[in-house]
């Protein structure tokens, strides 16, 4: 495994992180908590000392904490663990017009956070993130006021933000105030836009990138055909719905022939794709079981793409937004 810093905020972190939301059974169909805690300390075994949680992911941040204590304990491990305040008026995404008040007030920042160290059995998060976030609320609310204040209780070590989906524009103005530690974004062959101007700043400013759904939400695996279905209660019967995967296995079939690659390789060089920007700190795909455990960190090698292969992925960006 292979670390990066997050930032300028001196935590190494691995390049392959794992993101817990799959694990918690609210909205993916499938997990079984057995195999997860398996999953999570296979990960933990092959390097991965990075994990990505929040408060609204069903029971993720109980089992990821049961198995970083567990770790801790053992060997003393140093697993870095992040999750989320969701905001408390339930808007999602943070849209223009809402003030900083409904969303994110000091005091629901507090609960939330106490209610995710009581959830985990942890007594730290190295990583605190609102779930949602708008540029507006730069300099007004006292949320930037209570992250200093958890940070000098030393219930936190450092703040970032899930920045909306598809919309990388709508944290730039927090990135150049120097009052974020960290961003989640959207980044992936489909979506390259944080690369235009997010990226760019979060390097000039020190600021640790985290990329989430490098693999378009099961998009860019491969295994999405005209027709997928998938079983009830799971929320990417919405995200797929229509002719949608038919869209998708479209893209990802000329992806493949463009490149001239098997299609089952479409998931390591979606990967890839994201690793090879210097400006990512982790990448942390869903993982619910070991065998994407041992798929997904056996990428941790240091072969980025070639500048030619990332030429021919540049000409693949596709604007849309599937959570609508």
């Amino acid at each position: 495994m292979r670390y990066r810093e997050l930032g300028r905020s001196g935590l190494s972190v691995s390049e392959i992180g794992y993101g817990a939301w799959g694990i918690g059974a609210s909205s993916w169909v499938g997990a079984t908590e057995d195999e997860s805690l398996r999953a999570l300390h296979r990960a933990i075994d092959l390097g991965v000392n990075f994990i990505d949680t929040a408060r609204g992911y069903g029971e993720s941040e109980r089992i990821v904490g049961r198995v970083v204590r567990e770790r801790s304990t053992a060997s003393g491990d140093a697993v870095r663990v992040a999750t989320k305040v969701a905001p408390k008026n339930g808007v999602w995404p943070a849209h223009d017009g809402i003030d900083p008040a409904q969303a994110f007030p000091g005091a629901h920042i507090r609960e939330s956070l106490e209610t995710s160290l009581r959830a985990s059995g942890l007594d730290y998060f190295d990583v605190l993130q609102l779930h949602v976030w708008n540029d507006e609320w730069v300099g007004r609310g006292d949320w930037l006021e209570t992250v200093a204040d958890l940070k000098q209780q030393g219930k936190i070590g450092l703040f970032g933000v899930s920045v909306n989906d598809h919309r990388p524009d709508t944290a730039l103005a927090l990135v150049r105030s120097g009052a974020v530690d960290s961003v989640q974004v959207i980044y992936n062959i489909f979506d390259q836009s944080p690369a235009d101007e997010l990226f760019p700043a979060c390097e000039e400013h020190g600021v640790g990138v985290i990329v989430r759904v490098a693999l378009d939400e099961g998009g860019l695996t491969g295994r999405i055909t005209a027709d997928t279905t998938f079983p009830e209660g799971d929320w990417r019967n919405r995200y797929f719905r229509g002719d949608r995967p038919a869209q998708v296995e479209r893209r990802v079939a000329a992806i493949v022939a463009d490149l001239g690659i098997a299609p089952d390789e479409i998931a390591e060089t979606a990967l890839r794709f994201v690793l090879s920007n210097p400006a990512v700190s982790t990448v942390i795909p869903g993982m619910r079981d070991v065998a994407n455990v041992e798929r997904n960190t056996a990428l941790s090698d240091g072969r980025a793409l070639s500048a030619d292969r990332l030429a021919v992925l540049a000409g693949h960006r596709w604007q849309r937004n599937f959570y609508s």
